[in-house]
């Protein structure tokens, strides 16, 4: 599988833009993503990582719940954050 289609199997991770990874502790994937943005960090690239109590894969599709809320609430003030970075003084 290349690594376009599967970034945490990527042998070199330097070079790519900040990050914002956010995975439940219920989501299968839960170990490969939180590799994926240590090795981000280890390659010096900016990662955020957030990892949601008990949330399963797919957490995202249920929007009535806090869960889903609080990361909409975090991705938005990770990208608030990277775009006021990026903004000339």
């Amino acid at each position: 599988m290349p690594a376009y289609a599967a970034p945490p199997r990527a042998t070199d991770l330097s070079g790519l833009p900040p990050a914002f990874i956010a995975v439940g502790t219920a989501d299968g994937f839960r170990d490969e993503d939180t590799g994926y943005a240590l090795r981000l960090n280890q390659a010096g690239v900016p990662a955020e990582l957030h990892v949601y109590a008990g949330a399963p894969h797919g957490y995202q599709f249920a929007r009535e719940t806090a869960v889903y809320r609080q990361s909409r609430l975090d991705i938005e003030d990770w990208f608030s954050r990277q775009v006021h970075r990026r903004l000339p003084s």
